[in-house]
């Protein structure tokens, strides 16, 4: 009886928010899932630099240190937790490019990921893109795409922290329901 009351009251103290997120890494267990992931943490400013070039990563903002470790904390976690993933796409951008192959060994990039930050023209073709992804349930594991913050908060509404994940349920007729976010 005793251990019985013991255990209860350990897990009603456990935080909804751990609650949460255990639900989320479970859901990203079973496969099926679109995880959306904003790069890491990069160096001061907004945007990047005038000039800027996407074959040439000194011309752009780029990852800190913490970014960088954020983005290793990001990839053990899902290691650790037995998360199978079956294709990394990511921005072409260099900051998402290395965030992804920092937390998952590799990453193929996809246009469609592209940022939207001063870049509206292509807003509508980029989002039908990635609705179509985020809609259909993939065949192995899970489907992460790491990009840029306008990205995620065009497709969802979520304006993601830097790391951040935000999970996507895809009922697999083109529609995605937010499932829920993950901070690292």
């Amino acid at each position: 009886m005793r251990f019985g009351l013991l255990l209860a009251s350990l897990v009603l103290a456990v935080p909804s928010s751990v609650a949460a997120d255990e639900t989320l890494w479970e859901l990203m267990r079973g496969g099926g899932q679109v995880i959306l992931m904003r790069h890491a943490v990069t160096t001061a400013g907004v945007g990047d630099p005038a000039g800027f070039r996407l074959d040439d990563c000194s011309t752009q903002r780029n990852l800190t240190d913490a970014g960088r470790e954020d983005a290793r904390r990001v990839g053990a976690m899902f290691r650790m937790r037995g998360i199978l993933l079956g294709r990394v796409l990511s921005s072409p951008w260099c900051r998402c490019l290395e965030t992804a192959r920092l937390a998952f060994g590799a990453a193929e990039a996809w246009d469609a990921l592209s940022n939207l930050f001063d870049n509206r023209p292509r807003e509508a073709q980029q989002l039908r893109a990635l609705r179509e992804i985020a809609g259909r349930r993939p065949d192995v594991g899970n489907v992460v795409l790491v990009t840029h913050g306008s990205v995620v908060l065009s497709l969802t509404g979520i304006q993601p922290a830097p790391a951040e994940l935000v999970v996507l349920t895809p009922d697999g007729s083109g529609r995605f329901k937010v499932a829920g976010r993950l901070t690292p």
